[in-house]
């Protein structure tokens, strides 16, 4: 009997040491990934850790609230915001008055470089269609119908009380398509947190934000080269927050006139209502991507001088500015906000 326990002794302390090293290596679930078109993009939602049901469930619970903002502050006729900008004002739902209050504070804070009153001047370049149109060039707008639009533009002019939740817009017109995309952003993350999610991926269009872990490696996210169709001026590995980019390639084009060249695209200075000229693009890293995404239009419009210095006087966010001239301006702390990634 001794030899018996003595034989096979050594065997059975191997295996109970397998199963414990097993139990420590327990495969990690295969990711969950589902893509929608929402809010004029593609939205992609990604997920590691939780088991197929249980991922399948949050993305659907993240892409329900994607949703559910989408339908209130899109400015398309039938939404809740279309609806207010139509009577010239009302009383707005909760979500709709916690962007409302965020777009006035980026408003005082930016001296106007974000403002929410910007419908007039972009229904004027009309730009919002140029990817319909395939990018056709059309004219500018003539000056007197930019100078009508632009006396309509301005957030000082919104009549707002936040106790009833009523706004009087003051002959003006909302458009959030620079805050509300974050504000979704955030939504889906609050509900996978909820989920018990800790490894994600919230994709929309290239506004991003990132939890955790690609498995056990580091998310890797490309940054859009302005003048490079389909090469990246960096590749990142984001630490965990939202990474927002705002670029002058998009919804663009070309219009020659006299002579003279002048690149056409949807990012308006509020200020002249013209396309803004300082930057080629922005990338902004924040604690959440409704901060982001208000940042990176306003340092877009500012320039990379005054853009940087206001990210640097704005806690918890960095940032990176390629500006007119394609230099690559950057805050001190941006590279440790999203580090440069090893190549693969």
């Amino acid at each position: 009997m001794r030899g018996r326990l003595a034989r096979w002794g050594l065997p059975l302390l191997a295996l109970a040491l397998v199963a414990v090293w097993a139990a420590g290596r327990r495969p990690v679930p295969l990711p969950v990934s589902e893509t929608r078109f929402l809010m004029d993009t593609l939205v992609t939602v990604t997920l590691w850790g939780l088991e197929g049901g249980e991922a399948r469930a949050a993305a659907e619970a993240a892409f329900a609230a994607l949703e559910a903002v989408d339908r209130e502050m899109a400015r398309i006729p039938g939404t809740p915001l279309w609806d207010l900008n139509e009577a010239g004002g009302g009383v707005v739902s909760a979500p709709l008055a916690e962007v409302l209050e965020a777009s006035l504070a980026w408003a005082r804070r930016t001296a106007g470089a974000f403002d929410p009153t910007v419908a007039p001047l972009l229904d004027l370049w009309g730009l919002w269609d140029v990817g319909k149109r395939g990018g056709t060039p059309v004219p500018p707008p003539a000056a007197g119908d930019l100078e009508r639009a632009r006396a309509r533009v301005s957030w000082e002019r919104l009549d707002w009380d936040p106790r009833s939740r009523r706004l009087d817009l003051g002959g003006g017109a909302l458009d959030l398509g620079g805050i509300a995309k974050g504000y979704a952003i955030d939504r889906a993350v609050a509900v996978l947190r909820d989920r018990g999610a800790r490894d994600f991926l919230v994709n929309a269009g290239g506004d991003l934000y990132v939890a955790g872990t690609k498995g056990r490696t580091p998310w890797r996210v490309g940054i859009q080269h302005p003048r490079e169709p389909g090469e990246f001026l960096r590749v990142v590995a984001p630490a965990e927050g939202a990474l927002v980019t705002s670029g002058d390639y998009e919804r663009a084009y070309l219009w020659e006139a006299e002579g003279e060249r002048e690149r056409i695209h949807h990012i308006l200075d509020p200020r002249t209502g013209r396309p803004a000229r300082g930057c080629q693009s922005v990338t902004v890293w924040a604690t959440r991507a409704m901060a982001a995404d208000a940042l990176a239009t306003a340092v877009f419009v500012l320039g990379p001088e005054a853009g940087l210095a206001l990210l640097e006087s704005e806690p918890g966010a960095e940032g990176l500015a390629v500006g007119a001239d394609g230099r690559v301006h950057e805050t001190p702390g941006f590279r440790g906000a999203a580090p440069v990634a090893a190549p693969r």
